[in-house]
């Protein structure tokens, strides 16, 4: 069994990953960047499909959002101008319901600014969880506050279907991350929905993956799934399905949650970020490409759970004569993506008469290397398994935004969690005066 040496092992080549490969390897040391999938990215994939380049994964960024506008400030690459939709479309207690998007939102706000009220209350400063007791909302699930507001069954559908987009089950998902996400852009639910769903990478989320790659001085190894990672105090093992074990003075783990259970660690984790990971992250939505006829009306479109398959639609852009929209599912199991006609159903529930040419997808929740969506907490996860993971596991160091204290979910903390593992790394190897970690009989250890 051969046995390599680096400074450090990064294990996931998403934003996180490559960020901590690319910040850590600038610095001078010895990186190796394994990934078990073919390409780099992680949950966002930059791809052909309906004849384009579509986003599979993670789309969405903002100015607001300083590890990211960094980045792209950094590459010169611009934010794409969006689509702004001229009609809003929401079903409420099983009618369709139209209007103009000013008309929907003067409807919405108040029911939003109850549901959020309490916001920066509970996280003033959303950077630091330690400043007040969270126990109390960290019990509550959306399912308990929304039963707490207690609204009519217009009210309470109107509210749904703004939400739903982002969660799988109201029952399973906590609120303190969504608190926390509406804290963190001053309180103000609307600024934070801006954050998570209008302005797309100009040339895609490839495209900054590619800038960031590019300046990364990481060996990278794909299709090269890990099977356990051990600290023995004086160095980290990663261990790979193929058997090859690979000696580093640190680890850095930036992968999805739901994957974290198929790799064995040792010593195990502390015993709040265990049951996280045993518990998973809940959400199993899906995100549907649809190329419809001719060149429709910009137009948003909401549902509340359990009635329509298709919770978020919007029109992104025209091209070729055709109109491409994005839909979000709560439920990826509610809707077959590859049925053009059960799609063309669900959206003719808004849109009457839109025809839909051809559809795309991937599906991220049977995808073994994500087993599932972006992250939306269970209750009791996020202040405490999350904050968990965020310490240095002795040598091992986890990342990734679905651990992210700041912008949980989101490509930004992502970014952060990978950065702020570089960071950390960095300064204890500059303490660390050992001599290189052991490596098999005979094998010269890399110089870093």
């Amino acid at each position: 069994m051969s046995t390599t040496s680096y400074d450090v092992v990064v294990i996931g080549a998403g934003f996180a990953g490559i960020i901590a490969a690319r910040d850590l390897s600038v610095q001078g040391n010895s990186v190796l960047l394994l990934e078990a999938r073919d390409r780099v990215g992680g949950r966002t994939w930059t791809a052909d499909g309906l004849g384009r380049q579509l986003e599979y994964g993670g789309t969405y960024v903002h100015w607001t959002q300083p590890n990211m506008w960094q980045e792209l400030q950094r590459h010169n690459i611009p934010l794409q101008i969006p689509t702004v939709p001229t009609t809003m479309y929401w079903i409420a207690q099983g009618t369709t319901h139209s209007g103009s998007p000013e008309e929907y939102g003067a409807a919405l706000e108040p029911l939003m600014s109850r549901f959020f009220a309490d916001a920066r209350a509970v996280f003033p400063q959303p950077f630091d969880i330690t400043l007040v007791d969270t126990s109390a909302v960290e019990t509550e699930t959306i399912a308990d506050r929304f039963a707490a507001l207690d609204l009519p069954p217009y009210e309470h559908d109107l509210l749904d279907g703004a939400m739903a987009g982002l969660v799988t089950d109201y029952r399973e998902h906590g609120v303190a991350q969504f608190l926390s996400c509406v804290a963190t852009y001053f309180g103000s639910w609307a600024a934070f929905f801006e954050t998570a769903g209008t302005w797309p990478i100009e040339g895609g989320t490839k495209r900054l993956v590619d800038a960031i790659m590019a300046e990364s001085k990481a060996e990278v190894r794909l299709s090269t799934p890990v099977a356990a990672v051990e600290d023995d105090g004086v160095g980290v093992t990663v261990t790979t399905r193929a058997g090859e074990q690979i000696r580093a003075r640190a680890a850095v783990v930036a992968l999805p949650l739901n994957t974290l259970g198929d790799i064995a660690f040792t010593p195990d984790v502390p015993a709040a970020a265990r049951i996280m990971i045993d518990e998973k992250n809940p959400i199993m939505g899906s995100k549907i490409w649809v190329r419809a006829k001719g060149e429709l009306e910009p137009f948003q479109a909401v549902a509340p759970l359990g009635q329509n398959p298709i919770n978020a639609a919007r029109v992104e852009y025209h091209a070729d004569g055709d109109t491409f929209i994005m839909c979000l599912c709560a439920n990826s199991a509610d809707i077959d993506a590859t049925d053009v006609a059960a799609v063309q159903r669900a959206l003719r529930d808004f849109v009457p008469d839109l025809e839909v040419l051809e559809t795309a997808c991937h599906d991220w929740v049977s995808d073994e290397f994500a087993k599932g969506g972006f992250m939306l907490h269970r209750p009791g996860h996020f202040t405490n398994g999350a904050a968990q993971l965020r310490e240095a596991h002795g040598r091992i160091h986890f990342a990734g935004s679905d651990i992210a204290g700041v912008e949980a979910g989101a490509i930004e903390g992502a970014m952060d969690t990978g950065a702020h593992a570089a960071r950390t790394i960095t300064a204890h190897l500059r303490c660390d005066h050992a001599a290189p970690v052991g490596v098999a009989a005979g094998q010269r250890p890399a110089s870093g």
